[in-house]
């Protein structure tokens, strides 16, 4: 059976559990802003701005 491109991301946002920390990152022009939330929509701490290039990127790579 083949699902359609939504059903699958409706699969995965179903998954998501108060484990999981969501992280939204808007792509401006200059400047990226990261935030989280957690599972209940809630923000957690202050929104991350940083440049758009390699280096500062990197830093939001924090998986074990």
């Amino acid at each position: 059976m083949k699902f359609k491109m939504q059903d699958k991301q409706n699969q995965l946002i179903e998954r998501i559990s108060d484990k999981h920390l969501v992280v939204g990152v808007d792509i401006a022009q200059q400047f990226y802003v990261a935030r989280a939330v957690n599972f209940y929509g809630i923000v957690v701490g202050d929104a991350i701005t940083f440049e758009k290039n390699v280096c500062d990127i990197i830093k939001l790579d924090i998986r074990d």
